[in-house]
């Protein structure tokens, strides 16, 4: 398979992978994350949509740095959704640690939460500015 065809299989699955977390997300804020499957199941989802991004910087960078990457990068917002993304996953993993232990919910979260959300929100923007790619593809 062509690395072109990789990377829109990548992107596509990201899409319906990012609304499902967003889904989620949302879904455990409304009910103040009651009940031990929506938790269970935005931890799948979550660990699902790392694997797509972690492919997704890889189709573009390779194994090269990624951090000297993407502080090579012209566009800062980009570099600033890499950094969302690492900064919500490592609260979310502590998150989850916590969580684990306690099955209460943490501030910690929370923070989680909130920096999940605006990550999303770059997500969005992100995509919106190649949506051009999501029209041109055939699924």
């Amino acid at each position: 398979m062509k690395p072109a065809e990789k990377l829109k299989i990548c992107n596509w699955s990201l899409l319906v992978s990012g609304i499902l977390i967003l889904a989620s997300s949302i879904q455990l804020e409304a009910t103040g994350s009651e009940g031990i499957f929506p938790i269970w199941l935005h931890v799948a989802l979550g660990i699902i949509f790392s694997a797509l991004v972690f492919t997704h910087v890889y189709l573009h960078f390779k194994w090269n740095n990624w951090f000297k990457r993407f502080q090579k990068l012209k566009k800062p917002v980009t570099r600033l959704l890499w950094y969302l993304f690492l900064l919500t996953l490592a609260l979310g993993i502590a998150a989850f640690v916590h969580w684990t232990t306690t099955y209460d919910h943490s501030p910690l979260g929370g923070v989680h939460g909130k920096i999940g959300f605006l990550m999303m929100a770059v997500a969005i923007a992100h995509t919106i500015k190649r949506i051009k790619f999501f029209k041109s593809s055939k699924r």
